[in-house]
């Protein structure tokens, strides 16, 4: 059974296919959609939390990261309640294919360094949600 995340009336306009998008980057990786959060503000952005643990971090939780102007993160959680500890980002596009999320989610487990980068891309800047929607649903390229 699929859990499906409550996009209320009001938020942020490219929220819905951004859902969507998560719903395959999730199917992908096995998991499913209520391992999701998503925060409306801008930039529109959404934490994902996975199973695995990072070889570098095994007593701390793991979770990818997605927001709308540097695309996808990996991550381990503090465990003081701070910002997470971003290990890496995937380059390229804001809303690369589903499997090229999960290769990179199985680079960064292996501590693989040659996939992604350390610093975060700047593949966009926040706004034009219309655009937004466009590039999570496949319809534009950045």
């Amino acid at each position: 059974m699929t859990a499906s995340i409550d996009i209320p009336t009001g938020h942020h306009p490219a929220a819905p296919a951004l859902t969507a998008y998560l719903r395959a980057v999730t199917a992908e990786l096995g998991i499913g959609l209520e391992s999701c959060t998503l925060d409306h503000a801008s930039p529109l952005s959404a934490y994902l939390a996975l199973d695995q643990r990072h070889p570098a971090y095994p007593d701390r939780d793991f979770a990818l990261l997605w927001d709308e102007e540097h695309g996808w993160a990996a991550a381990i959680e503090t465990h003081s309640g701070e910002d997470l500890i971003v290990v890496r980002y995937l380059d390229g596009t804001v809303a690369p294919p589903p499997e090229r999320v999960a290769r990179f989610t199985e680079a960064v487990l292996a501590d693989d360094h040659t996939v992604g980068t350390p610093d975060p891309p700047r593949l966009r800047a926040a706004g034009r949600p219309e655009e937004l929607a466009g590039l999570l649903d496949g319809r534009r390229k950045p």
